[in-house]
């Protein structure tokens, strides 16, 4: 059987003819349709003379430090909205986002005894797959909902109209997003010190405040120790300083072609709409234009693998994708569901790991897991996002392979979309605060919670009991 991937391999090493447009030959999933052609276009050639949003030696820092994960060293922590939206931007919502990814970094660090690469969906999320073109209600069809990089959420002809001039505002909603990121990451709000003190504040209104106690007592005992050698903030600057590189979904590839840039240190292309680009599910086929666009970047890149994954299908997308084998170039997302992913995906993990490959192995728990509760509202349970983790870890090292990260949807904000949690969120309470505009998200607390969970899964394979 492998030898028959061997071929796919050479077929995409061999084939030299990628450019940035390549993917435009070929069959392409879940794009919208432009009313207006020729706008469109102009829309394309204005992003193509913007200034890129990210740099290529940030992504080859990305790329170096997924390595390590890779060769289990370091753990990947990704997370942030299902889909950034134009009228919630703010940048309280984008310190808020900013200030819990950093409290679950403290806690994994510290609790798994392993560097955090820190990856936010942030700055470029604004665009989704979607499971039919039309949405209807009370017997009228509109186009679907895309994400705001296409049209708008609200159930009527105009909002639903397809935008090409979104794009534009995406580029720079995006722009303003990483100014500010830039800004909180080396100006003070990422100081250890401060983040210990806000998981304090956590584990003093948890209700399952002693499970998490001691673990935050223990970080201000480590950080009061350095005080004592003389090693603080201002003696030590990555104690008051971080990095946080951004990531979306590769899904409107003409927005992506538009953003990419040819590096005059190296001569080699990269996406610069972003540090990091994945594939979803629906995108991901070998033949099919997203494949093909990602195939010829430079950055670190990864591919969503749902329930309808098998090896074969995996070790071809690696030969397409990471022909040379280089440990951080690609990662490898499950979002198979909880019990699903304990049934199938260790014969994708096994394959893998015989063929001697070495991709970041992550863990998107929540696609898998979204029902429509009796409200009708469209939630998931904090329950079976643990359980989908637990297994993950489960299957992960009985391979011999690394269980490398977490791929979350998540808010800064207090939110209740999620079921479950420490605050025992039920099907009820959907309603009190129930705020995204695509897919249920865990709020801060469940977030913050969840990062103590997977901190005792990494250091020593169990997952806090919730008895």
């Amino acid at each position: 059987m492998y030898n028959a991937l061997l071929t796919t391999r050479e077929v995409f090493t061999l084939n030299t003819n990628w450019t940035p447009k390549s993917w435009r030959d070929k069959p392409i999933h879940q794009q919208p349709t432009y009313p207006d052609t020729a706008e469109l276009l102009g829309v394309e050639k204005e992003l193509a003379a913007l200034p890129p949003l990210v740099f290529a030696a940030e992504t080859r820092e990305l790329r170096r430090l997924l390595g390590q994960v890779a060769m289990g060293k370091a753990f990947l922590l990704q997370g942030g909205d299902c889909a950034e939206s134009f009228t919630d931007f703010s940048a309280q919502n984008i310190r808020d986002m900013f200030k819990v990814l950093l409290q679950m970094a403290a806690v994994l660090t510290f609790g798994g005894r392993k560097p955090v690469v820190k990856v936010g969906r942030l700055a470029g999320q604004f665009a989704k797959p979607r499971s039919a073109d039309l949405e209807e209600r009370d017997g009228v069809q509109l186009p679907s909902y895309r994400g705001d990089m296409v049209n708008a959420a609200e159930f009527t002809a105009e909002a639903r109209r397809v935008d090409p001039q979104r794009l534009l505002k995406a580029y720079h909603q995006s722009t303003a997003t990483l100014n500010l990121l830039r800004a909180f990451a080396s100006g003070g709000l990422a100081d250890l010190h401060q983040v210990n003190k806000w998981n304090m504040g956590f584990v003093d209104s948890n209700p399952l405040r002693e499970r998490y106690t001691d673990m935050a007592q223990r970080i201000q005992d480590a950080l009061s120790f350095m005080e004592v050698l003389g090693i603080n903030s201002d003696t030590m600057p990555t104690l008051k300083e971080t990095t946080l590189f951004t990531s979306h979904e590769a899904l409107l590839l003409n927005y992506e072609e538009a953003l990419v840039r040819t590096d005059h240190l190296t001569g080699l292309q990269y996406a610069c709409s972003a540090h990091m680009l994945w594939i979803g599910e629906r995108t991901r086929q070998l033949d099919a234009a997203h494949v093909e666009f990602l195939r010829g970047l430079n950055n670190p890149v990864g591919v969503k693998l749902g329930p309808t994954a098998n090896a074969d299908d995996v070790l071809r997308i690696c030969d397409a994708l990471d022909p040379e084998n280089d440990p951080g170039r690609l990662t490898l997302i499950c979002r198979m569901g909880a019990d699903i992913a304990e049934e199938k995906l260790p014969v994708i993990a096994e394959a893998v790991s015989q063929a001697g490959r070495r991709p970041v192995w992550s863990c998107d728990p929540m696609h898998g897991n979204t029902h429509k509760a009796s409200s009708g509202y469209k939630t998931r349970s904090f329950d079976n996002i643990l359980r989908e983790i637990q297994q993950f870890f489960t299957v992960l090292r009985a391979v011999g392979a690394h269980p490398g990260g977490i791929h979350l949807e998540m808010t800064g904000q207090h939110v209740t979309e999620c079921t479950g949690g420490a605050y025992r969120i039920s099907e009820t309470d959907l309603a009190e605060c129930y705020r995204t505009q695509c897919d249920p998200r865990l709020n801060a607390d469940q977030v913050l919670e969840l990062a103590f969970c997977v901190a005792d899964l990494m250091r020593n394979g169990r997952g806090t009991s919730r008895e």
